[in-house]
């Protein structure tokens, strides 16, 4: 287990790490390492190690080694977007993830599908105390300052009106969901996820192996089907900053109340 109080805060996108760049106080240089610039400082009164993963889960599980053994980072918090895998799981929600999983692993008849070979663990659980943080800090931002922080009219814009926070399984896999048979066929195998997403399950594999506590948010941009290209690239340019800021903003304690 890491003791380090450094957190490392990685997003797939720039347009959901935007804002959190603005927002972090240096204490060093940015360093390349691997392709990707770490930006070491503080943000919203923690040290942090902040780094663009690059899109899937080969990316993201390199950016996470990294953060743990280049960095010295003893939790992992991953924010970005993702696409809805339930009705109930709307354009502008927010999904804090309780177990990760993913989608597209199967080693079968070896290994049972979405096992990962040789852990005998399917789904990896993210870390209470930070996804416990993570929702309390989401409930805020959807009731109190979303509408203030990302603008109303660019919300409803969107269609957004009336955000509401879930939690459960997030489902990650190199495939940008783009069509409703492919919602159908997952929800088929897996029922209870909420939403999906091209990175969050391979870093929770990686933090597994580490010891390191991992948890993930996303902001829900698309209903994984037909349109979701379009709506992925509107939610993204014009609010996916906002939520990552704003639920970081309160998730985040100061280290002498951690």
């Amino acid at each position: 287990m890491h003791e380090s109080s450094r957190i490392g805060i990685l997003c797939a996108m720039r347009e959901e790490q935007q804002m959190l760049l603005r927002a972090l106080i240096p204490t060093h240089p940015a360093q390349l390492h691997g392709q990707r610039s770490y930006h070491r400082g503080r943000l919203y009164g923690r040290e942090v190690v902040m780094v663009l993963s690059g899109i899937g889960k080969v990316a993201a599980a390199c950016t996470a080694t990294s953060l743990i053994t280049e960095f010295a980072c003893g939790t992992l918090l991953f924010t970005g977007t993702a696409g809805s895998l339930d009705e109930s799981v709307k354009v502008g929600d927010i999904v804090v993830a309780d177990d990760l999983l993913q989608h597209d692993l199967d080693a079968s008849p070896l290994f049972p599908r979405f096992e990962v070979p040789l852990t005998g663990k399917s789904r990896f659980k993210a870390d209470p105390h930070w996804a416990a943080r993570l929702l309390d800090a989401a409930r805020t931002v959807v009731d109190e300052t979303l509408h203030s922080a990302a603008g109303h009219a660019r919300l409803q814009a969107l269609g957004i009106a009336a955000p509401r926070v879930h939690q459960g399984l997030v489902v990650s896999g190199d495939r940008f969901f783009n069509h409703g048979d492919q919602v159908r066929q997952l929800r088929e195998v897996l029922p209870d996820a909420l939403a999906v997403d091209m990175e969050s399950a391979a870093v929770a594999q990686v933090c597994a192996d580490y010891r390191v506590p991992f948890a993930a948010v996303r902001s829900v941009s698309d209903c994984a089907d037909a349109t979701s290209h379009i709506d992925f690239d509107r939610f993204n340019i014009q609010v996916a900053r906002h939520y990552s800021a704003e639920v970081l903003r309160l998730a985040l304690p100061s280290r002498n109340r951690a």
